[in-house]
C-alpha cells in the first residue's frame, strides 16, 4: 500500500489534536505522550510516511502542552491561580488562553507537516 501526501496530512492532524485532546483528559503533556506516541507517532509517522523522530516527537509534545492551557485537570497552572486572585469565574484562567493554545495546535501541526518529513 502507497502512503499518500493526503493521508500524511491526517496522520499529523490526528497525531497533534490527539496529543491536545488526550492531554486535556489527563492534564499534562506527558501523560498522554507515551500513549499517543506508542499508537500513531511511531507506526505511522515515523515508520510508515519516514518523519525524522526528533522533530516528531519534540512538536508533538508541544501540541499537548496545548491542551495543558485548556484543562481543570491542570489544576496547579490553571484553577490555583483563579482561586489565589479571587476571581469571579473559576475558569477565567483557561478562557483566557485558549486563545492563544488553539492557534499554537494549529502552528504546531503545520510546523511538524512542513519540517519532519523529507
Amino acid at each position: 500500500m502507497t502512503a499518500t501526501p493526503g493521508s500524511l496530512a491526517a496522520g499529523v492532524i490526528v497525531y497533534c489534536v490527539g496529543m491536545f485532546l488526550f492531554t486535556i483528559l489527563t492534564g499534562y503533556g506527558f501523560a498522554a505522550f507515551p500513549i499517543m506516541t506508542a499508537a500513531i507517532c511511531w507506526p505511522v509517522l515515523v515508520q510508515e510516511f519516514h518523519g525524522t523522530p526528533a522533530i516528531v516527537v519534540a512538536i508533538g509534545v508541544l501540541a499537548g502542552f496545548c491542551g495543558t492551557l485548556c484543562t481543570p485537570m491542570a489544576a496547579n497552572f490553571n484553577l490555583v491561580p483563579a482561586a489565589l486572585l479571587e476571581m469571579k469565574n473559576k475558569y477565567g484562567v483557561i478562557t483566557a488562553q485558549v486563545g492563544t493554545a488553539i492557534p499554537l495546535l494549529a502552528v504546531n501541526t503545520a510546523l511538524m507537516y512542513f519540517l519532519a518529513f523529507h
